[in-house]
């Protein structure tokens, strides 16, 4: 578990490092995977040395140490990925044609869709700025770099993810995928913000079994606003196929230091919370909704 003096693997990510970490258990028990897009900490050299940011202004951008507070998903019998590298670098929770074609030295020879809201706002899946709006760079990105980052880290993590999701539905004969997340305190928000693409992505009762299942340990939740999801819940939420997306928003004012992103003395309890609320959603789901997982789940 990381500390307030050693902020886990934070530092410089080469390219024959594997760009996500793939936690399994022995024996998959769920019908249940969960991504962790935004946790990752490990920044190229060749992106350190072209950014105009210092380290800090770079990683409150991070959904920080957000794979540490949801790996008790493996204890659960499912699976866990993680990006390592950073969101700043390339953003897995955006669709890899939301490009802005003006952040680059030359004419992309991929797919772009440069009218999307995300791209407008600098938030593509080759973000422009950081929280509080700074630039990440001086200068243009060649147009190279920015499709080897989309071959070298965002194609391979949902690669692995997509495997994942369609081994569980194979298996199992549904899949719930959660997508964890953390959300910048701000003023009086919630603890917990659960995003179903206003139910699009996910059946109202997995929404309400999460619900209930924070709402049972102490947070207080809010559903779809200002976070109703991103790529992710978008790509692979079918509800009438049997593939469920819930996007999961923790606040970070529960368990983090915003200003040195270190972990607050709350960490060890809130994940322990969010551990007991993961336990009951999964309950929850398997008494009500999902009959195929209630019957595989009871002979385990």
């Amino acid at each position: 578990m990381p500390n307030r003096t050693d902020n886990a693997d934070w530092g410089y990510l080469t390219l024959r490092q594997q760009p996500f970490t793939l936690l399994r258990p022995a024996a998959q028990k769920v019908p249940f995977v969960f991504s962790s897009p935004h946790s990752g900490r490990l920044y190229p050299q060749s992106f350190a040395d072209s950014t105009c940011l210092g380290s800090v202004d770079l990683r409150r951008s991070e959904d920080a140490f957000v794979d540490w507070i949801f790996a008790s998903a493996l204890d659960l019998g499912a699976p866990l990925i993680a990006a390592r590298f950073p969101r700043v670098l390339v953003d897995a929770n955006r669709a890899p044609t939301e490009l802005d074609p003006s952040m680059f030295d030359g004419a992309l020879t991929i797919p772009v869709d440069p009218g999307s809201p995300r791209v407008n706002a600098g938030l593509g899946v080759i973000p422009r700025i950081v929280r509080h709006g700074l630039e990440i760079y001086d200068d243009k990105v060649s147009a190279e770099a920015a499709e080897e980052r989309l071959e070298q880290f965002h194609r391979p993590y949902h690669a692995a993810l997509g495997r994942l999701v369609r081994e569980t539905h194979a298996a199992f004969g549904v899949a719930l995928l959660i997508d964890c997340h953390s959300m910048p305190s701000g003023a009086a928000g919630p603890d917990v913000i659960l995003g179903d693409r206003h139910g699009l992505s996910s059946a109202a009762y997995v929404t309400l079994a999460a619900r209930r299942a924070f709402e049972e340990q102490g947070f207080s939740v809010a559903r779809n606003v200002p976070y109703a999801g991103g790529y992710t819940t978008q790509l692979y939420g079918r509800p009438a196929q049997g593939t469920h997306s819930l996007q999961i928003e923790i606040n970070r004012a529960l368990y983090l230091d915003e200003e040195a992103i270190a972990p607050t003395p709350a960490f060890g309890s809130v994940r322990s919370r969010i551990a007991a609320s993961l336990e009951r959603l999964i309950a929850l789901c398997a008494a009500s909704g999902l009959p195929a997982f209630a019957v595989r789940h009871a002979a385990e």
